[in-house]
């Protein structure tokens, strides 16, 4: 993704691709716009062919610093500028002295997102930060995208859960009332300020089931199953997950909950949240960042079963 990294600014840790502007205190949405090079318009013009007849119904989002080309769009679409994200994410935060851990641009301008650090709060007696993502994008590939991500600080490992009780997550698509839709998100994820309390009692739920080291070895076969038709190279994929994910049970912090579905679930998030891909793919660390925003399949897949065991 070091390539696909246009510009951004982070707080205290270096990213993995060592790009962007580092700052030691959070700065509020006015700063960080300015130092994740954020701060550019995008205008909507009008696309002509070469003997210069304008093609209808259709328009190419420009880059107002630059020039630069960020896609090309229906006349339907609506844009929403970058100042605009920070004013709602601000807004949809309670206002006041707002503090963002990270923001910035992927490829070329097409994909922003904002990192806004909420108040922290405990889950289970382990200090846990909660952060609202938004994502946009300029190029009309997606949606407008807001979610809740909790992390547990003593790890640093996401807590992305899926929970029947509590939306974690919200996104709408560029076109239509946008400032109708903003509002509604507003009204969303208010509810969904429940997120953290709802995870809070499923995590002591959870902590008070407990799970045999038998049945954690059938899930680990249910989520990585080898058959006859595998290849060799498979079934050592399937296998390295699964000593992977054990050595992961046995890190201090989660062997408190040892033998418990909080514990294999933390392991799990262990396992996703830092252990290096089998293979570096150029979209890699975006489609991280996409499970960042939409939770994990692993843990929600081992969350399911542990809860129906």
């Amino acid at each position: 993704m070091a390539a696909e990294v246009e510009s951004m600014m982070y707080v205290r840790e270096k990213p993995w691709h060592g790009l962007g502007t580092m700052v030691e205190t959070a700065p509020t949405s006015a700063d960080a716009l300015k130092l994740a090079g954020l701060d550019w318009r995008v205008d909507q013009r009008n696309i002509q062919v070469c003997g210069g007849a304008k093609i209808p119904n259709y328009k190419a989002n420009v880059r107002d610093s630059d020039g630069r080309v960020l896609g090309v769009v229906t006349d339907r679409y609506k844009t929403v500028q970058n100042t605009e994200a920070f004013d709602f994410t601000d807004e949809l935060i309670g206002g006041g002295d707002v503090r963002y851990e990270s923001a910035g641009s992927l490829l070329g301008g097409k994909k922003i997102w904002l990192l806004a650090k909420l108040p922290d709060t405990e889950i289970l007696g382990d200090k846990t930060e909660p952060f609202l993502c938004f994502s946009n994008t300029h190029d009309g590939s997606g949606a407008i995208r807001v979610c809740m991500t909790p992390v547990r600080v003593v790890c640093n490992n996401t807590l992305n859960l899926a929970l029947h009780s509590a939306k974690r997550a919200w996104s709408v698509r560029h076109t239509g009332d946008m400032q109708s839709k903003l509002h509604d998100a507003r009204v969303c994820l208010e509810m969904a300020n429940r997120y953290m309390e709802d995870l809070s009692e499923y995590a002591d739920r959870l902590a008070n089931t407990s799970v045999t080291d038998d049945r954690i070895k059938e899930i680990l076969d249910e989520l990585f199953p080898v058959t006859d038709y595998s290849s060799e190279r498979e079934k050592r994929n399937m296998e390295t997950m699964k000593t992977e994910y054990m050595v992961c049970m046995l890190a201090p912090d989660i062997l408190k909950f040892k033998n418990t579905a909080w514990g294999a679930i933390n392991a799990m998030s262990d396992m996703v949240t830092h252990n290096a891909p089998r293979r570096q793919t150029k979209a890699y660390w975006e489609n991280n960042w996409g499970r960042v925003m939409d939770g994990h399949i692993l843990m929600d897949k081992m969350a399911s079963m542990l809860v129906s065991a």
